[in-house]
């Protein structure tokens, strides 16, 4: 047990040293300042170091081994687990570290460690260039890659992970070290899906690809009409070229202007397609989903960072999200997984979602610890509430989503997409084979296991 002189001793220090800000528990901000996405996430940090550099990442770091204190990494904070906050914990905020500079020429963008994905976006766009990121603008870009990486470009340009080309870290002994493809590289290779194990991320270093047109199609069915809707769907992304991705849904109507005011609120049945290319290109691969009768239809060409948008999540509601990697998607289970959308919470922000992978996502290296790039689609539960009297139905539907799905499940998870499930699943997640050699390079860099707050690798 720290004696309390010693840790007061060492927060003033703290104060002192750090160039950004500082709270404990008695601070006025620091209620706001452990505020995250998920609002189920209420957990109470020893202190929150608000990070302006890499050199405050090395003093917090320092800082907490002094004092024996497990460390929190907190980018975008939009972890659907909660993993930006301990309690009793160490939090490394990194939002204020959030620059981003393109390198046009070399194809390669460097990202602060806090930066979330409206910043990467609104940066490329300037240039034709862009990266894969998520499927909105709040998502954090270190969580969102050291994790795997998947979202709307994946298909045509892999996972975020096929992308990485370096990682400047700070590890649990303070020291700071550059992991790329010719340095570090038993850690480079963790860093691609093993996510905030090993260290805190900095800054990383992506391959960006150009992008000068994008378009999206978002159509619109009564819920009757899933069975035929996600059959067509299927059939149409199956034979699609990789630059088509997107997700076929069930959602509640949003209150866009394209959305008939007799719809809002009330559950659809949702096609999205996205297209690295034109309209005209698009509109070629949606002519049967075009076809099928539908309430409601948006076809356009739009900048990628402002599509990036669209879909975000308001803060401040409660989440509970899964998932489950299947083997193909054959009539029965889009069956099940049609009848399933009854029970989803509506009206609300949650999404019952098919998505496709394949493309460069099954071409991708093969080597990272991601056991489901081979799976040809995925389904993602995204269970979005306000009312705590809520809580355990909105959990059931996920969880009767992922047992409804399971004979066709492979077994492997992205786990960016889950909550904390238990070790199992991380081992799903990671691989078996995987997950051994994990645990050897986590007990190089972190043998203590200080950055715990997280999908957890236990060190060998």
């Amino acid at each position: 047990m720290t004696p309390r002189s010693k840790a007061g001793t060492a927060l003033a220090a703290l104060r002192e040293d750090l160039s950004g800000e500082v709270f404990a528990p008695d601070d006025p901000g620091y209620d706001g300042a452990r505020t995250v996405f998920n609002s189920m996430i209420d957990r109470r940090p020893a202190v929150i170091a608000q990070c302006e550099s890499e050199a405050d990442v090395v003093t917090a770091v320092r800082f907490a081994r002094d004092l024996d204190l497990r460390v929190a990494v907190r980018g975008g904070g939009h972890s659907v687990a909660g993993n930006a906050l301990g309690d009793a914990a160490l939090v490394i905020d990194l939002r204020r570290m959030n620059e981003v500079t393109v390198h046009p020429a070399a194809q390669a963008v460097q990202v602060g460690g806090g930066a979330v994905m409206g910043d990467l976006d609104r940066a490329c766009a300037p240039h034709a260039l862009a990266t894969t990121g998520g499927r909105v603008s709040t998502t954090g870009v270190g969580g969102l890659v050291l994790g795997g990486g998947s979202g709307w470009l994946d298909r045509a340009f892999g996972l975020c992970v096929d992308n990485l080309l370096g990682v400047d870290l700070v590890t649990a002994d303070g020291e700071i070290l550059t992991a790329t493809a010719e340095d570090e590289t038993e850690l480079f290779w963790a860093l691609h899906g093993g996510g905030g194990n090993f260290g805190v991320a900095t800054s990383l270093t992506l391959r960006v690809h150009p992008l000068p047109a994008f378009a999206i199609a978002l159509l619109l069915y009564p819920p009757e009409s899933g069975p035929e809707v996600t059959r067509v769907y299927r059939d149409v992304l199956e034979a699609a070229p990789p630059e088509a991705g997107g997700g076929v849904l069930f959602m509640t109507g949003p209150p866009a202007p394209f959305v008939p005011p007799q719809l809002v609120g009330t559950l659809l049945c949702g096609a999205m397609v996205t297209y690295a290319g034109t309209e005209e290109a698009l509109r070629k691969v949606v002519r049967p989903l075009l076809a099928l009768a539908h309430e409601a239809e948006l076809v356009t060409a739009m900048p990628y960072a402002d599509f990036q948008c669209m879909l975000d999540d308001p803060p401040g509601l409660r989440n509970y999200w899964s998932a489950e990697y299947l083997t193909g998607a054959p009539d029965g289970l889009l069956d099940v997984y049609c009848a399933r959308a009854a029970a989803m919470p509506v009206p609300s922000p949650s999404k019952h979602v098919l998505l496709p992978l394949g493309g460069a996502i099954a071409d991708g290296p093969t080597d990272y610890p991601v056991p489901y790039r081979k799976s040809p689609w995925a389904v993602h539960p995204f269970a979005v509430w306000e009312d705590p009297a809520d809580d355990d139905r909105s959990r059931q539907w996920v969880k009767d989503v992922r047992a409804d799905v399971e004979p066709w499940s492979t077994g492997a998870v992205y786990l960016n997409f889950t909550g904390d499930e238990g070790p199992e699943r991380v081992a799903a997640g990671l691989g078996a084979e995987n997950l051994r050699r994990l645990a050897e390079v986590k007990a190089r860099y972190d043998p203590d296991n200080v950055f715990r707050f997280n999908h957890n690798i236990k060190p060998a």
